[in-house]
């Protein structure tokens, strides 16, 4: 089977313009089957405060009611995923933007109120690969904003690493599929002030160490069992860092292994 890459990427990217072109250069140059997903930066939020709706927050997550979810498909969907898919276009990378509820590719149920009421927020039910194969096929790559639907004429706001990790795992059936989350750090760091202490491989026995030893905290916990889910579920690599590891030989990054 083909090997296909799943690549997702974050603020530190997209709120840069100049690390986005670069990272979207090099990102058109990878030969063979790739997907691209991108979560939201910053332009929502200032956006939301330049239209004065107030931005909630609970540890980190956002509360999504109906004005908010408003301004994070105009710029999720419409200015973010669009800019990337021209960008895309000018280095000859074909590319078609997507959120979930094109080609209905993922479908979401909306969070339960309990024991947060976090608004329209989706967790992942289903992901339908047919209208995707047709695209991987024909050399098209998909560009994944990090929103999907319940099939009911909702949207929802869905975790973007939550999504790479669903997609990877939706199209093992005909793709050796590879998972990496592009971050601002080199990997998992043992030490969070040195940028080289990176821990190169991580298994289920070492990832329980590293969180009851406070190395593997907040942030990075969800991240990682995004990670851990992808692996169980037979995607082929998983892996955490920096852009230069898809790029640059001998990079360090982390691995994720069973």
């Amino acid at each position: 089977m083909e090997t296909l890459k799943i690549i997702k990427i974050g603020g530190n990217i997209i709120d840069d313009s100049q690390a986005l072109a670069s990272f979207l250069s090099q990102f058109a140059k990878l030969e063979g089957p790739k997907v691209l997903v991108h979560g939201g930066g910053k332009l929502a939020t200032q956006l939301a405060k330049q239209m004065n709706i107030p931005v909630e927050m609970n540890k980190g997550r956002r509360i999504t009611n109906a004005d908010t979810l408003d301004i994070i498909t105009m710029v999720y969907a419409g200015k973010i995923n669009k800019n990337i898919v021209a960008q895309l276009q000018s280095h000859s990378c074909n590319a078609i933007g997507f959120s979930g509820a094109d080609g209905n590719t993922i479908v979401s149920d909306k969070r339960s109120t309990q024991p947060i009421d976090y608004g329209f927020v989706g967790d992942v039910k289903q992901v339908n690969t047919n209208t995707l194969e047709l695209l991987l096929n024909s050399n098209i790559t998909p560009v994944f904003c990090a929103i999907t639907h319940d099939e009911n004429g909702q949207l929802l706001n869905t975790n973007a690493d939550t999504i790479a990790s669903e997609l990877a795992i939706g199209l093992t059936s005909n793709h050796n599929t590879e998972l990496y989350y592009c971050f601002e750090k080199n990997g998992v760091l043992k030490d969070i002030t040195n940028d080289n202490s990176v821990v190169e491989t991580i298994n289920i026995k070492t990832y329980k160490s590293l969180i009851d030893n406070r190395i593997i905290a907040d942030g990075m916990l969800p991240k990682l069992n995004n990670c851990f889910h992808a692996i169980k579920n037979n995607v082929n690599k998983v892996c955490i860092g920096k852009p230069e590891m898809l790029f640059t030989p001998n990079t360090l990054y982390t691995t994720i292994q069973k």
